[in-house]
């Protein structure tokens, strides 16, 4: 069986993808933002902490906000405890109770969007409310750098660039080349509004804005993608600040990883399938409608479909091999001397499109490295991502897909 009427069109949708990203990249508006001065501006400003159990970093986590280099009477901290039972609870009232910027919240375990919005709820004077997961860490900068975003009147959030606090092992240096990968694909896709997803660490929005429509929602355990998307359906825009960096703590287990993007993957489809499938395919929303989520869904589909053709063709050679060397004594095989002759090298066009990706692929990842300052050695985890995450991902791809089409929620943990 030919399987290149499989595997052809999605390495050309990523070829495309990659000519598109790369000609935005270099477009005046991208230039522009990398140009950006950091703000001079210091409106008000509220970090709320959505909380539950975070025990081991909710103290480091909270102490990093409060020391932003951000004039004091312009920034406060409300920390929301969402019913933890591991002690999260004993930290903040010994370390934070009586603290003249922060503000304690104790509330029932109702989840991450109720949390945000009960703290969107005690920042009454703020004119921006970010949001920091609580196992994340800013540097001093950040605030100062991502606030020049909200200069346009039309921007309605900001992202930041993100990667791993501290990466060590494998699976750690290999999600940071990938956190890195993300910097500047979110730089590049602002520049046309192309955002659909305001991540957890260190995300800023306007508080009246987000009142408007409607406050967070469950949003199928992705709250920040749904708001989003609902942003972005409202006609507002959303930006990016490379410069502003938040280091967050990442899976450690192959199980870990799988559960958290299983959680994402499932997100994203039940958001945009169903909620906002109206953004799809619509050339109202632009390169978000018409570029970005159409390949979100196709991205899925061809991980799924090419990890099954990998296989299929693996246990074809298996068997091809078995048959050719079933006949020939196993002594005489192991006593032939092993020779490598690049002539008989098979050139195919489908290994050049595959090559040229993937230097695509490197290339952007060292953009992300050069806009953000990013520190650190990037080859270790481009070699492991390159090894690990194309055999770890279609596992979470097909249970995400398998959840959606069955309906099966999962918990977050």
């Amino acid at each position: 069986m030919n399987f290149n009427y499989v595997i052809y069109p999605f390495i050309f949708i990523g070829l495309y993808f990659e000519v598109f990203v790369l000609l935005v990249f270099l477009s005046a508006p991208a230039r522009d933002r990398r140009a950006r001065a950091t703000s001079t501006r210091t409106p008000k400003v509220a970090m709320i902490v959505p909380a539950w159990n975070e025990a081991p970093t909710i103290k480091a986590n909270i102490e990093s906000l409060l020391e932003l280099d951000y004039p004091e009477d312009k920034l406060s901290v409300v920390v929301v405890n969402d019913g933890s039972t591991d002690g999260t609870k004993e930290i903040l009232d010994e370390n934070f109770t009586n603290h003249p910027r922060v503000t304690v919240v104790h509330q029932v375990n109702g989840g991450k969007h109720s949390a945000l919005n009960a703290g969107i709820d005690m920042a009454t004077d703020a004119e921006l409310v970010g949001c920091l997961d609580a196992d994340s860490f800013v540097e001093r900068n950040a605030l100062r750098e991502i606030i020049s975003c909200f200069d346009n009147p039309k921007v309605a959030a900001a992202t930041v660039a993100m990667s791993v606090f501290e990466p060590k092992k494998p699976l750690e240096i290999m999600q940071n080349v990938e956190y890195v990968l993300g910097i500047a694909l979110r730089h590049i896709l602002s520049s046309v509004n192309g955002i659909y997803v305001t991540p957890g660490p260190f995300s800023l929005y306007r508080r009246d804005i987000v009142l408007k429509v409607g406050g967070f929602r469950f949003g199928h355990q992705t709250e920040d993608m749904e708001m989003a998307l609902r942003l972005q359906k409202e006609g507002y825009w959303i930006e990016n600040a490379p410069r502003a960096r938040v280091y967050t703590k990442v899976p450690t287990t192959v199980r870990g990883l799988i559960k958290q993007r299983t959680r994402w993957t499932s997100g994203f489809l039940r958001n945009v399938a169903f909620d906002y499938r109206g953004l799809v395919a619509n050339p109202r929303f632009g390169v978000l409608g018409m570029v970005v989520l159409p390949l979100g869904f196709l991205a899925i589909v061809g991980g799924i479909l090419l990890f099954v053709v990998t296989i299929v063709i693996a246990i074809q050679n298996l068997v091809h091999s078995y048959f050719i060397h079933s006949g020939i004594p196993l002594s005489y095989i192991l006593s032939q001397k092993l020779s490598f002759d690049i002539f008989y090298v098979p050139v195919s066009v489908l290994l050049l499109l595959g090559i040229v990706t993937s230097i695509g692929m490197v290339m952007f990842i060292y953009m992300g490295k050069k806009v953000s300052n990013t520190p650190g050695r990037l080859l270790p985890g481009i070699i492991a991502y390159a090894l690990i995450f194309r055999f770890i991902a279609p596992f979470w791809l097909i249970r995400s897909l398998k959840d959606v089409t069955l309906g099966k929620k999962r918990p977050w943990r």
